[in-house]
């Protein structure tokens, strides 16, 4: 079955008609995922490969309440104000796909989610997909995912790449694999998906894949040790080779303060009991053996 995404599951594109909305709509039904109804404001009645378009997010609920999930495609000065207009709606998992969002704007979205209830993914992820039941929900190319039970949660969008291609040319498939997006506020983090891994019985497997910058996986050690790893799990840190004091990548991977190098990592998850590859290689031994 895998996690959050699955056959009931039904998309809402908020900024469909952009050109990255567009792009990805078009990829994310090819796949197999329902696309029920997109949203841009002054555009309503047009379609975008077949899929109608509606001027707001509740116009499209009234004609589509089956509508289950949103996906943001609204460039980061809206995007905000499509996130609030999401959730008022009742919708209670939305993708936000867009990046450099400020973070006093995320921190706010991310708290009243929570409030509501609500499960955010990001902001800047390459989103969700479930092999198994053929639904994306974001921005991978599918072709280097196959349909198996391993779970994949991840910072790097390119790390899921690689790593699940390896996986694939193995003959090891997964169940669902997530990016919980690249920025320092996000709203799904590590221990959360960890834990739905955990419970979801088509998962046999876990795969984390973390890199330098903030406390997010050794905060998922510290959880791990105190409660347990209940199915086998292996883990990649990058950032291994980078200069110390070197700010590499996105917003999110920062050093500061003694946390959040590759070292501290990896010592973190180790003293937890996870077993940390060396290379994206090293992931298929492990799960080849464990498997």
């Amino acid at each position: 079955m895998g996690i959050i995404v699955d056959r009931s599951t039904r998309v809402l594109v908020q900024g469909i008609t952009g050109r990255e909305g567009s792009f990805h709509t078009k990829a994310m039904l090819d796949y197999g995922t329902q696309i029920v109804a997109g949203v841009t404001p002054g555009k309503g009645g047009t379609r975008v490969h077949g899929v109608l378009v509606y001027n707001s997010v509740e116009e499209a609920l009234e004609r589509n309440p089956e509508i289950n999930i949103s996906i943001i495609f609204v460039p980061a000065r809206y995007a905000p104000d499509a996130i609030y207009e999401a959730l008022d709606s009742s919708i209670r998992n939305i993708v936000i796909i867009t990046e450099h969002i400020p973070l006093h704007e995320m921190l706010r979205i991310v708290n009243y989610a929570k409030i509501l209830g609500a499960t955010i993914i990001g902001p800047n992820t390459p989103g969700i997909i479930n092999p198994i039941d053929r639904v994306k929900v974001g921005i991978m190319p599918s072709r280097v995912f196959r349909k198996g039970n391993i779970g994949i949660v991840s910072r790097s969008g390119t790390l899921t790449y690689e790593i699940a291609y390896a996986l694939s040319l193995s003959g090891l498939g997964q169940s669902t694999c997530l990016g919980i997006g690249g920025d320092p506020i996000v709203g799904l983090d590590f221990i959360e998906v960890v834990k739905m891994f955990f419970e979801d019985e088509d998962t046999k497997a876990v795969v984390v894949i973390g890199e330098i910058g903030g406390d997010m996986e050794e905060r998922l050690a510290d959880y791990l040790k105190k409660h347990g790893i209940e199915k086998p799990m292996v883990a990649f840190i990058a950032g291994r080779t980078a200069p110390p004091g070197k700010r590499m990548g996105h917003a999110g991977a920062i050093i500061s303060m003694g946390m959040g190098t590759a070292e501290s990592k990896i010592n973190a998850l180790e003293d937890a009991g996870v077993v940390v590859a060396i290379t994206p290689t090293d992931v298929v031994k492990y799960l080849k053996k464990h498997l």
